[in-house]
């Protein structure tokens, strides 16, 4: 962080030059997080900056053996209402905000007697960590609210020329060093970087207070304030040309990647990320083993098992020649027997819930694979929504993530579905919700037989369904499809859809239903002894 712009030489060089280096003679230190805030003060006294500092952050510094002046002896104010106004004296803001290179500027400060403040350490109430609390009381938060802190800060941001402004602990070391390094000066380069690490903090907080607020009275506010931190830099976006990084919502509960170890492999990728939030959300849909396969954001095969062995086997004969080189998301630890199957192909990413040594020891052996541990499963906030990003704006919806239960659901045709035909609907339905629209998918037994996403007619969609069946099983084909389950995310316009499914063998069809023509499909399939299912609810998925 250190330019080799600074200038050492005299201990009575202006303490700040229009876009070049300045010494740190003064330091205003007020933290709510005190992580690391000791050894900072005490690194800033060991070069002779004088301290100045408020409440808790002075008597923390005191205790560490830090000398510190109390802002209350330098504005000349006590803090009054509470604590509420303790920072906010215009003494302390000229002190920020006055220009080192404006000769009227630098006359007032000496006129009143006044000060400059070079360096300000400053972090904010946690407001978004109280909001987080379930069922926080609103004065709670409200008391949570910084006003000082965020004033400062931007106080501090915009007078960077000759000012540092500093807001994470986690910066504390580097800007040590740079003043160690530099004899007590700090360059512009690194104050320019600062202040805009301050901007982003004071907006991610006024975004956070924004969306609490806003709650209170609709869903869909008239103004939306979202603020987003990088979680990784990712090898590169859909295509190799094109750079890309996974940024996370501030506040948000939780991330693809939180609580997610990474144990070996290559850097993730763009597609890597978008295909894994696919498969980990469909697999957390199944409560028995499981195994899902994802390719281009689509499960390719889907399973329940006995065990995980025998559900991941299901799943990839779905279709082998698509899982090569898939994502693949399980909810038990792997074991060394599905290992020895994972490592026996190509594959991109997977994740589990743990690995035991010998798995992991096999799955390690190919440098690529990337091996992904979940910790523990992603919640959902109550107030989470869908995000789709248009050309300058996004779309904004709720999820659509809750199940449908059976009891919601209603057998329309003369033959009703068996204990049998419903578990294959209920699984055909639950892989379907996470397809791809237009979405097909024929299901027997726990596994899909075949999937077809993605298609502008819905026909084609079944079609493709049966197609890859067929492709995947050759001569077992028929035998499979024989009995099986047909899922839709939306109704049926006409009987065609349906009966071409049952020309394969489908004796069980689940929809939504919803179409003017619904009597000439549910007739379709009485005609043919074929049991039809309504959901009520469509899950298209664009």
């Amino acid at each position: 962080m250190s330019d080799t712009t600074a200038d050492t030489s005299s201990d009575t060089a202006p303490a700040a030059g229009a876009g070049g280096a300045i010494r740190v003679r003064r330091a205003l230190v007020s933290v709510s997080d005190k992580t690391g805030v000791a050894d900072f003060g005490r690194a800033l006294a060991g070069l002779g900056v004088e301290i100045l500092s408020t409440g808790g952050t002075a008597t923390a510094l005191r205790e560490a053996g830090v000398e510190v002046t109390d802002v209350s002896e330098f504005t000349g104010q006590e803090e009054i209402l509470d604590g509420r106004v303790k920072t906010l004296h215009p003494r302390l803001h000229a002190a920020l905000l006055a220009r080192r290179d404006d000769p009227e500027h630098m006359d007032v400060l000496a006129r009143e007697g006044i000060e400059p403040i070079d360096l300000v350490a400053v972090n904010l109430y946690p407001f978004e960590q109280t909001i987080a609390a379930e069922d926080v009381d609103p004065r709670t938060a409200i008391e949570n609210i910084d006003i000082g802190g965020p004033t400062m800060i931007r106080a501090a941001a915009k007078n960077h020329e000759g000012v540092a402004v500093v807001v994470k602990p986690e910066a504390y070391d580097a800007v040590c060093a740079e003043l160690e390094e530099s004899g007590g000066v700090i360059s512009a380069t690194t104050r320019h970087w600062l202040a805009n690490e301050a901007f982003a903090q004071t907006a991610r907080y006024d975004a956070a207070i924004s969306r609490w607020f806003s709650t209170s009275y609709e869903d869909f506010p008239e103004h939306l304030a979202i603020a987003y931190e990088k979680v990784l830099d990712l090898s590169y976006g859909e295509n190799p040309h094109q750079r890309a990084a996974l940024y996370s919502e501030a506040g948000a509960r939780s991330h693809i990647l939180s609580r997610v170890q990474k144990l070996h492999g290559k850097p993730l990728s763009f597609n890597n990320v978008l295909d894994l939030d696919a498969a980990r959300a469909l697999c957390a849909d199944f409560e028995p083993p499981a195994c899902v396969i994802v390719k281009h954001n689509n499960p390719c095969g889907v399973a329940v098992g006995a065990t995980l062995a025998e559900a991941h086997r299901k799943a990839r004969a779905c279709d082998p020649l698509s899982a090569y080189g898939g994502v693949l998301a399980f909810n038990r630890p792997i074991d060394a027997e599905v290992a020895a199957e994972l490592h026996a192909t190509f594959v991109e990413v997977v994740i589990a819930p743990g690995y035991d040594e010998k798995a992991l020891a096999t799955l390690q052996q190919k440098e690529p694979i990337r091996i992904l541990m979940e910790e523990e499963p992603r919640r959902k906030g109550p107030r989470e929504r869908d995000h789709k990003k248009v050309l300058g704006g996004v779309l904004i919806q709720e999820l659509d993530d809750e199940p449908d239960p059976r009891e919601s659901m209603d057998a329309v045709t003369q033959t009703k579905p068996t204990d049998a035909q419903w578990d294959d609907m209920l699984f055909a339905w639950t892989v379907c919700r996470r397809v791809r629209s237009n979405a097909i998918v024929i299901a027997k037994d726990g596994a899909t037989l075949g999937i077809g996403a993605g298609q502008m007619s819905r026909v084609d969609s079944v079609r493709l369904a049966v197609e890859k069946c067929r492709a995947a099983r050759g001569e077992e084909a028929a035998a499979l499809l024989a009995g099986s389950a047909l899922a839709s995310d939306a109704y049926f316009p006409f009987a065609d859809g349906p009966e071409l499914g049952i020309q394969a063998g489908v004796t069980a069809v689940i929809q939504p239903g919803g179409s003017i023509r619904d009597d000439e499909v549910v007739a379709a399939c009485d005609a043919l002894g074929v049991a039809m299912v309504f959901t009520h609810h469509r899950h298209f998925r664009h």
